[in-house]
């Protein structure tokens, strides 16, 4: 099952979506948002799956064309949103840039911070520029959207949770990053707001792809155009999803909603390629002592992207656009926004 947010109001509306990503139906005799049926899925999600077959078998009325450009993240806001470093190759590179080791624990203790998710970028909102030696670079991810899970949950309890699948863009102002980190606080200014995948979708339609709480497949990026990497997302992920999601309920109960994503995907293969500018800067100094790929501009494309065995995109793409001034989204309906009483 695949499913999509289309933008009316602030939380959107739920949106049904053919496996093909042509066309979609709107589902208000079920739940208006992701959100609700989240909520209740063990009810809800039921009913989506038959609107679901009968896309699939040609037989579902009140459909319209899938319109990229009108979809917001699936959750437009959401109750939280973490974001891990599963693949610790790309620590070991970001330290091993700086000199510094990486201490032994990484390997076994998880890498974790909690990010704004008031606001979620949809897939084709564009990203603002900022000053240069803020050093504005992409990072592509997978990511879980979850149910209800328990505190002090183990790793079969949380993989059970595991409700939706999902790309991510998690924004990041590099130049910000080693001041924030050095007051020993976490990420504030150096994280804007994340972009998602047009399309979140049921670990089964991944297929023999969805194994061992991870994702088997290239995530796969293009900049201005021309490929950037495509570093498999099962190869080299030191923490499954499972693990990471039994991490962060260590402590406290995770609420529906809640969204978990997999760090930026990396691979110990260079031919790969990355999924962030940073990890490229890092291996120029290593192989060559100097830094030669900016980061992002004014003009500049990015296309994130997971394609299944056959060639057809899962999630719909990420493609953003860096432009001069981007207006904050409306704290109210927009004048012309539909809404629904």
């Amino acid at each position: 099952m695949k499913l999509a947010t289309r933008r009316m109001g602030r939380d959107g509306e739920l949106m049904v979506v053919d496996p093909g990503l042509s066309i979609a139906r709107s589902v208000p005799e079920v739940a208006m948002t992701l959100q609700a049926v989240l909520d209740d899925w063990e009810k809800l999600a039921p009913a989506l799956r038959e609107v679901d077959q009968r896309l699939r078998n040609g037989l579902a009325r009140g459909t319209r064309p899938l319109e990229f450009d009108a979809l917001a993240a699936p959750l437009p806001r959401a109750y939280q949103w973490l974001d891990g470093s599963a693949y610790v190759n790309h620590v070991e590179l970001v330290r091993k840039a700086r000199g510094a080791e990486m201490p032994e624990r990484f390997w076994t203790d998880p890498l974790m911070y909690q990010g704004g998710s008031d606001v979620m970028l949809g897939a084709r909102d564009d990203l603002a520029a900022v000053p240069e030696d803020w050093g504005l670079d992409f990072e592509a991810e997978v990511a879980v959207i979850l149910g209800d899970v328990p505190r002090g949950a183990g790793p079969e309890q949380c993989s059970e949770a595991i409700r939706l699948i999902t790309l991510v863009n998690d924004v990041s102002l590099r130049g910000l990053i080693p001041d924030e980190l050095g007051k020993g606080f976490g990420f504030l200014h150096s994280k804007p707001p994340t972009a998602f995948a047009p399309v979140a979708v049921t670990p089964d339609e991944l297929g023999d792809a969805w194994r061992d709480g991870k994702v088997h497949l290239p995530l796969r990026v293009h900049r201005n155009g021309e490929f950037f990497g495509a570093p498999d997302a099962g190869v080299d992920m030191t923490f499954d999803f499972p693990t990471l999601i039994a991490h962060a309920a260590a402590t406290r109960p995770l609420s529906a909603g809640t969204i978990l994503g997999s760090g930026t995907v990396s691979n110990r293969d260079r031919s790969t390629g990355g999924c962030c500018i940073a990890e490229k800067r890092m291996l120029e100094i290593l192989d060559e002592g100097e830094v030669k790929t900016p980061f992002l501009r004014v003009g500049e494309t990015i296309r994130i992207e997971m394609l299944d065995a056959d060639g057809n995109s899962i999630f719909g793409a990420i493609e953003q656009q860096v432009v001069a001034s981007v207006a904050d989204p409306p704290r109210t309906d927009a004048p012309g926004t539909e809404t629904r009483a």
